[in-house]
């Protein structure tokens, strides 16, 4: 007899992802040569957003742009500065010498709801960000 009150939701997988994605009209690409990831299409002249399934977390990821001429210094601190009272859900990293902004989600329980509040997310710290990170700190973006 099945338990009215305990039921076990199926693992997502990365069919989950891609239905959650259509559903939200965001227009994306698979990636041939890698299984598993998207890219997300921004705002005009925004880079894309990349969304890797690689259980048991998916992997949100965008490039901002290169350290290579930045002054690091007041670069490093905006950056800390954004992650500690602007954003939530993601976080801007430093990778080789680039500038990227990512977050991890639990595959397992992965809902709607929390893969939208990502990508909404990433898209207001693109637009709002993006062009003061390249003012203020000389940041080489990877806008288009």
């Amino acid at each position: 007899m099945t338990n009215f009150w305990f039921t076990i939701a199926a693992m997502r997988t990365e069919k989950d992802v891609e239905a959650y994605l259509s559903r939200l009209n965001r227009r994306y690409r698979t990636v041939d040569a890698q299984p598993g990831t998207f890219l997300v299409e921004t705002s005009r002249g925004m880079p894309p957003i990349a969304v890797r399934v690689d259980p048991p977390l998916v992997v949100v990821r965008v490039h901002i742009g290169d350290l290579k001429g930045a002054e690091q210094a007041p670069l490093m601190r905006m950056l800390l500065e954004l992650n500690a009272k602007q954003l939530v859900h993601a976080g801007y990293g430093i990778d080789d010498d680039r500038v990227v902004l990512s977050s991890a989600l639990q595959l397992e329980n992965l809902d709607f709801n929390e893969i939208q509040a990502t990508l909404d997310e990433i898209d207001v710290a693109l637009a709002q960000q993006l062009p003061e990170l390249a003012r203020a700190a000389g940041l080489k973006t990877n806008a288009r």
